[in-house]
């Protein structure tokens, strides 16, 4: 088999990969469903008070390896060999480079040797969320010895079924004490401003994201065959169609294949909460909530008013990760270096790395417009509801025009839809970046000191509260 220059490799599906496209995606779907009623099944009978953690953490383990195996066959392998840099924990630096560069490997393997363009579910799927889990405790497992200012640490080495656990767990929490019954003051106006708290049950709350995935799977069906992104390169549509008429399709076309994330980030939240996992605290008037692992907001995705928004609303769990391992800790432009690691992790195709490129310029442009601009729309309700309007348009155009890539993977057809567009927004963000002044960003070292300096006055003022 001869190697094609990645510019003319296309993504045109054959009928033997859409056989394994459709095998995979029963596959994924049947997995789904069991995992389901394992997690309804898993919270009834092996709950906290009736079961010890290491019956817990053994039947998650084995129940993750079980769907493993049926999905992937023979490739679940892979999954024990990432498994197996457990002992490159002594450096979180080896191991994040030990386990990106495995994931890159058999990303590269799979993309350039099997099957190109059969991106919908594969077995890096699984190995990009471990790779997630193994980095994100080793850099805990860091900042626990070096007691370091971050938000999480791991103080104790995990053992070796609790690392299994964590990484093999399809959706459990393991011991239980996520929730506890609690008093809460002014919640649903109870006598003397108190009210008693129990163990909250998940089921209205799945039953509402299960009925979120069934009406976004209707739309994505209904839709993607409607509105097909790869028809914004079409020789005729281009040449016949207007230019406003190019921009709202493409919005369109965009939003019609939304759905089909939504579907499954939904699912498997609702999978976790049916386990008891996700739980995320009462709010004021009592309320559960379970948004804890949510990895998306699909209103403030869809309304979101600035280019940061819209991304800290998508694929929530891995922004999360992104900021805590590298764009927290990277001295020199953390900005570029954030959306750099984020390409590498999702994988080869060379869309995905002009699209991040294109999202680094939009995050640096939408940013000068918000310190340079947006301050002049805030004297009245008047002026700053037009300047959401106005900057909603402007994001939803930009984050279509940004991702196209992603989805048309390769080289020549993004090149493509880019000339089609004279690199007008690539253009338009580089003189807005030029043309506005931004604040630079405090290195984290100042910003240590400055957390010091703030705690210390704050210690000050306590202390003096506490004497007076």
């Amino acid at each position: 088999m001869s190697a094609k220059p990645l510019c003319s490799i296309s993504v045109a599906t054959t009928p033997t990969m859409t056989r394994k496209i459709k095998t995979l995606s029963v596959n994924f779907v049947a997995c789904q469903l069991f995992a389901l009623l394992m997690a309804v099944w898993f919270r009834i009978y092996l709950h906290p008070n009736k079961t010890s953690p290491f019956v817990r953490h053994v039947v998650a383990t084995l129940l993750g390896f079980y769907l493993a195996l049926f999905c992937f066959g023979w490739y679940s392998l892979h999954f024990l060999v990432y498994l197996s840099f457990h002992v490159f924990c002594v450096s979180h630096r080896y191991c994040f480079i030990v386990t990106l560069g495995y994931l890159i490997l058999c990303q590269i393997t799979r993309v350039y040797v099997f099957d190109y363009g059969m991106y919908s579910a594969d077995f890096t799927g699984p190995m990009m969320v471990i790779t997630q889990k193994i980095t994100s405790m080793v850099f805990e497992i860091h900042d626990g010895k070096l007691k370091a200012k971050f938000v999480s640490m791991c103080v104790v080495m995990p053992s070796l079924l609790e690392y299994l656990s964590y990484n093999c767990n399809f959706m459990a929490f393991i011991e239980g004490t996520n929730y506890q019954p609690r008093y809460q003051d002014n919640a649903n106006g109870k006598e003397n401003g108190k009210w008693k708290q129990s163990e909250p049950s998940p089921q209205s709350v799945v039953v509402s994201k299960l009925c979120t995935c069934a009406l976004s799977l209707a739309i994505y069906l209904s839709l993607c065959k409607v509105l097909p992104v790869e028809h914004v390169i079409d020789d005729k549509f281009l040449s016949s169609t207007p230019i406003h008429t190019q921009v709202v399709y493409l919005y369109l076309s965009m939003l019609a294949l939304r759905p089909k994330y939504y579907f499954v980030w939904t699912l498997a939240d609702a999978i976790n909460n049916a386990a008891g996992f996700g739980f995320n605290g009462y709010d004021k008037d009592g309320s559960p909530r379970w948004d804890l692992i949510s990895n998306l907001r699909i209103l403030d995705i869809e309304f979101a008013t600035s280019f940061k928004l819209f991304l800290d609303n998508w694929n929530i769990q891995t922004s999360l990760w992104l900021k805590r391992v590298c764009y927290e800790r990277c001295p020199v432009n953390p900005t570029a270096a954030t959306f750099l690691l984020s390409a590498l992790w999702h994988g080869v195709y060379p869309g995905y790395y002009m699209t991040f490129v294109t999202g680094i310029v939009v995050t640096m442009a939408a940013r000068a417009v918000r310190h340079n601009i947006r301050p002049y729309f805030l004297v009245s309700d008047t002026h700053k509801r037009v300047y959401d309007v106005m900057t909603w348009a402007a994001t939803q155009v930009a984050i279509s025009y940004t991702v196209v890539p992603f989805v048309l993977l390769a080289v020549g057809p993004s090149l493509k839809f880019y000339r089609s567009w004279y690199f007008c927004l690539h253009l338009l963000c580089v003189l807005l970046v030029m043309a506005l002044p931004v604040k630079r960003r405090r290195p984290p070292k100042q910003q240590d000191d400055l957390q010091a300096e703030h705690s210390s006055t704050d210690n000050n003022c306590n202390q003096k509260d506490k004497s007076s």
